[in-house]
């Protein structure tokens, strides 16, 4: 019989399959990115138990029920969301009494013994920004793009050409826009997901972009703004690309980080896509 412990494997330079536990994934990721542990964050096993060995990893922006059954297929009971598992941003789960939805996800999730953990405030807090560097890297602007800074400078396009270019590099069928088609476009402030109103409206009077590209907005703050500011004669445009779309780079670029740390476990980006329908 072939002796296939772990010593012997050691002594004679053989590569030994490490198994992981959720919380040793956690610590990782936070020790490879230089990360100190928050005292309050959202960043958080959402369901499922830290001691729990990995079979397999996905990452992903929303852990919908599609993505929850395409992990089971594929034998991943480690789901990593940039995003929170039950509508709501601290996940409670009596945020609406009596949720039925909620009840059944939740179900779900045992019968496949997933875990979640949420991760956001530590993608954010990544030197550079999981998200805006994987918008950037997808949209072929890392060599306009600076660790940290909003704004990027591109060669001039229209805005009409900008859109289309970030449609087609981000996989993004439809976007809202304000603004003219024909506008000139060079100074660009990337906002992907929800940055709120008081910072994208900030950052329009702080730096005076030619166009404010965001993942999503309350229309009666930043629209209306953006609307206001056009009519006093201000050469500003808005983009509009939708917040998971928007973020969903993030989440991409992550799995490529993390999966050469930790050749030992299959890593899947799933994309949870874009919820609508556009008629």
């Amino acid at each position: 019989m072939i002796n296939l412990s772990p010593a012997f494997a050691k002594e004679n330079n053989w590569s030994v399959k490490k198994q992981w536990t959720v919380q040793e994934i956690m610590d990782f990721v936070l020790k490879e990115g230089g990360l100190t542990p928050l005292k309050e964050t959202v960043d958080m096993i959402k369901i499922g138990k830290a001691d729990q060995v990995v079979t397999g990893i996905i990452s992903t922006m929303f852990p919908t029920i599609a993505i929850i059954e395409e992990a089971a297929k594929r034998n991943a009971n480690f789901i990593i969301a940039h995003e929170p598992s039950f509508y709501n941003h601290n996940d409670k789960s009596d945020w609406v009494k009596n949720n039925a939805v909620l009840k059944k996800k939740q179900d779900l999730l045992d019968k496949h013994k997933m875990v979640i953990w949420r991760f956001h405030d530590y993608c954010h807090s990544l030197k550079p920004d999981a998200v805006s560097y994987g918008v950037a890297k997808k949209a072929n602007w890392l060599s306009y793009y600076k660790t940290g800074d909003v704004m990027l400078k591109i060669p001039a396009v229209t805005l009409q050409n900008l859109v289309s270019h970030l449609k087609k590099s981000l996989g993004i069928s439809h976007v809202r826009v304000i603004g003219d088609m024909q506008q000139s476009c060079e100074r660009i402030a990337l906002l992907p997901g929800a940055w709120g109103g008081p910072m994208q409206v900030s950052t329009a009077e702080k730096e005076k972009p030619d166009v404010l590209i965001v993942g999503e907005l309350s229309e009666w703050e930043t629209a209306e703004y953006i609307r206001d500011a056009r009519s006093f004669g201000q050469k500003i445009s808005l983009i509009i690309l939708g917040h998971a779309v928007s973020e969903e780079p993030g989440m991409e670029w992550f799995a490529e980080w993390l999966q050469p740390k930790l050749p030992d476990v299959k890593i899947t980006h799933l994309a949870s896509g874009d919820p609508f329908t556009w008629l």
